[in-house]
Protein backbone atom coordinates (compact mmCIF):
# COMPACT_ATOMS: atom_id res chain seq x y z
CA UNK A 1 0.00 0.00 0.00
CA UNK A 2 1.28 2.79 -1.08
CA UNK A 3 1.66 6.86 1.47
CA UNK A 4 -0.89 9.30 1.47
CA UNK A 5 1.21 12.51 2.74
CA UNK A 6 -0.08 15.96 3.15
CA UNK A 7 2.99 17.83 1.25
CA UNK A 8 1.95 21.80 1.87
CA UNK A 9 4.18 25.06 2.28
CA UNK A 10 2.50 26.87 5.60
CA UNK A 11 3.32 29.92 7.39
CA UNK A 12 4.60 30.27 11.01
CA UNK A 13 0.88 31.26 11.96
CA UNK A 14 -0.98 28.32 10.44
CA UNK A 15 -1.81 29.50 6.86
CA UNK A 16 -1.28 27.55 3.80
CA UNK A 17 -2.86 30.71 1.55
CA UNK A 18 -3.69 34.24 2.08
CA UNK A 19 -6.84 35.25 1.99
CA UNK A 20 -7.69 35.31 -1.83
CA UNK A 21 -6.07 32.06 -2.07
CA UNK A 22 -2.43 33.92 -2.72
CA UNK A 23 0.49 32.08 -2.44
CA UNK A 24 3.27 34.73 -3.18
CA UNK A 25 4.33 34.77 0.32
CA UNK A 26 6.36 31.35 -0.23
CA UNK A 27 10.17 32.31 -0.32
CA UNK A 28 12.22 31.35 -3.18
CA UNK A 29 14.88 28.86 -2.10
CA UNK A 30 16.98 27.08 -4.35
CA UNK A 31 17.92 24.09 -1.79
CA UNK A 32 14.31 22.54 -2.88
CA UNK A 33 15.18 19.97 -5.31
CA UNK A 34 11.22 20.02 -6.82
CA UNK A 35 11.66 18.00 -9.29
CA UNK A 36 13.32 14.95 -6.77
CA UNK A 37 10.22 15.82 -4.36
CA UNK A 38 7.76 15.26 -7.65
CA UNK A 39 9.53 11.90 -8.89
CA UNK A 40 8.40 10.74 -5.24
CA UNK A 41 4.41 10.64 -6.51
CA UNK A 42 2.34 9.64 -9.25
CA UNK A 43 -0.29 10.84 -8.09
CA UNK A 44 -1.87 14.21 -6.94
CA UNK A 45 -5.00 14.92 -4.80
CA UNK A 46 -6.40 17.87 -4.40
CA UNK A 47 -9.63 20.65 -3.77
CA UNK A 48 -10.73 22.98 -6.34
CA UNK A 49 -9.47 26.18 -5.07
CA UNK A 50 -5.38 24.08 -5.53
CA UNK A 51 -6.56 23.03 -9.01
CA UNK A 52 -7.48 26.41 -10.39
CA UNK A 53 -3.85 28.09 -8.84
CA UNK A 54 -2.11 25.20 -10.27
CA UNK A 55 -4.25 25.78 -13.37
CA UNK A 56 -3.65 28.99 -13.33
CA UNK A 57 -0.25 28.80 -14.15
CA UNK A 58 -0.30 27.69 -17.64
CA UNK A 59 2.76 26.20 -19.11
CA UNK A 60 4.47 26.25 -15.81
CA UNK A 61 1.89 24.28 -13.71
CA UNK A 62 4.03 21.65 -12.18
CA UNK A 63 0.61 19.05 -12.17
CA UNK A 64 0.57 19.00 -16.36
CA UNK A 65 0.72 15.58 -17.66
CA UNK A 66 0.73 14.65 -14.21
CA UNK A 67 -2.23 12.06 -12.90
CA UNK A 68 -4.44 14.66 -10.78
CA UNK A 69 -7.55 13.87 -8.91
CA UNK A 70 -9.63 16.66 -7.88
CA UNK A 71 -12.28 16.33 -5.17
CA UNK A 72 -15.25 19.31 -5.92
CA UNK A 73 -19.15 19.44 -5.87
CA UNK A 74 -18.84 22.34 -8.28
CA UNK A 75 -15.97 22.15 -10.68
CA UNK A 76 -17.57 21.08 -13.99
CA UNK A 77 -14.91 18.41 -15.64
CA UNK A 78 -14.73 20.80 -18.43
CA UNK A 79 -12.67 22.91 -15.78
CA UNK A 80 -10.55 20.48 -15.26
CA UNK A 81 -9.37 18.84 -18.18
CA UNK A 82 -6.67 15.54 -17.47
CA UNK A 83 -7.75 15.77 -14.30
CA UNK A 84 -10.35 13.20 -12.31
CA UNK A 85 -12.90 14.74 -10.75
CA UNK A 86 -14.12 12.96 -7.59
CA UNK A 87 -17.82 14.37 -6.69
CA UNK A 88 -18.92 12.58 -3.87
CA UNK A 89 -17.29 9.39 -1.59
CA UNK A 90 -13.55 11.22 -1.73
CA UNK A 91 -12.62 8.75 1.52
CA UNK A 92 -13.58 5.53 -0.56
CA UNK A 93 -12.02 6.89 -3.65
CA UNK A 94 -8.89 7.96 -1.45
CA UNK A 95 -8.68 4.52 0.17
CA UNK A 96 -8.81 3.42 -3.47
CA UNK A 97 -6.22 5.12 -4.44
CA UNK A 98 -3.80 4.23 -1.68
CA UNK A 99 -4.79 0.61 -2.38
CA UNK A 100 -3.21 0.61 -6.04
CA UNK A 101 0.03 -0.14 -7.07
CA UNK A 102 2.71 3.14 -7.56
CA UNK A 103 4.43 5.63 -5.51
CA UNK A 104 3.16 7.45 -2.67
CA UNK A 105 0.21 10.20 -3.52
CA UNK A 106 0.52 13.93 -2.49
CA UNK A 107 -2.69 15.40 -0.87
CA UNK A 108 -1.28 18.84 -2.43
CA UNK A 109 -2.67 21.44 -0.21
CA UNK A 110 -6.50 21.78 1.23
CA UNK A 111 -6.63 21.91 4.75
CA UNK A 112 -10.60 20.89 4.58
CA UNK A 113 -9.67 17.84 2.39
CA UNK A 114 -6.62 17.32 4.94
CA UNK A 115 -9.48 17.54 7.94
CA UNK A 116 -11.46 14.91 6.18
CA UNK A 117 -8.88 12.48 4.97
CA UNK A 118 -6.80 12.96 8.42
CA UNK A 119 -10.02 12.02 10.42
CA UNK A 120 -11.09 8.96 8.09
CA UNK A 121 -7.65 7.74 9.08
CA UNK A 122 -5.94 8.06 5.41
CA UNK A 123 -3.04 10.36 5.87
CA UNK A 124 0.13 8.59 6.52
CA UNK A 125 2.12 11.87 6.68
CA UNK A 126 1.79 15.65 7.53
CA UNK A 127 5.20 17.21 5.68
CA UNK A 128 5.18 20.81 6.20
CA UNK A 129 7.62 23.68 5.03
CA UNK A 130 7.08 26.17 7.63
CA UNK A 131 7.99 29.96 6.30
CA UNK A 132 8.67 32.63 8.19
CA UNK A 133 6.12 34.72 7.22
CA UNK A 134 3.06 35.74 9.45
CA UNK A 135 -0.15 36.33 7.44
CA UNK A 136 -2.62 37.26 9.96
CA UNK A 137 -5.19 35.55 8.25
CA UNK A 138 -6.12 33.22 5.39
CA UNK A 139 -6.36 29.44 4.99
CA UNK A 140 -5.74 27.40 7.37
CA UNK A 141 -3.51 24.05 7.37
CA UNK A 142 -6.01 22.35 9.00
CA UNK A 143 -9.86 22.86 8.82
CA UNK A 144 -11.31 23.17 12.60
CA UNK A 145 -12.68 19.91 13.84
CA UNK A 146 -11.72 16.95 16.23
CA UNK A 147 -8.66 16.86 17.79
CA UNK A 148 -5.92 14.80 15.71
CA UNK A 149 -4.41 11.58 15.89
CA UNK A 150 -1.23 11.50 17.47
CA UNK A 151 2.67 13.09 15.16
CA UNK A 152 5.78 11.38 15.71
CA UNK A 153 8.96 13.91 14.19
CA UNK A 154 10.64 11.92 11.24
CA UNK A 155 12.89 14.70 10.32
CA UNK A 156 13.56 18.86 11.04
CA UNK A 157 15.11 20.37 8.43
CA UNK A 158 16.33 24.28 8.58
CA UNK A 159 17.06 25.79 4.93
CA UNK A 160 18.90 28.99 4.22
CA UNK A 161 15.44 30.83 3.33
CA UNK A 162 14.46 30.45 7.03
CA UNK A 163 12.04 27.67 5.82
CA UNK A 164 11.83 24.78 7.76
CA UNK A 165 11.40 21.75 6.58
CA UNK A 166 9.14 19.43 9.26
CA UNK A 167 7.81 15.59 8.36
CA UNK A 168 5.55 13.93 10.95
CA UNK A 169 4.37 10.10 10.72
CA UNK A 170 0.33 10.09 11.72
CA UNK A 171 -0.35 7.79 14.44
CA UNK A 172 1.38 6.62 17.62
CA UNK A 173 4.94 5.04 17.71
CA UNK A 174 5.03 1.29 16.17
Amino acid sequence: MRFLRYNVAATLDGFIAGPDGEFDWIPHDETIDFASLFAEFDTFVMGRRTWEAAAAMGPENPLAGKRVVVVSRTLSAEAAPGATLVRDGVVEAVARLKAEEGKDVWLYGGGALFRTLLDAGLVDTAEVAVTPVLLGGGVPLVAPGARGPALRLLSCRPLPSGIVMLAFAVGPAS
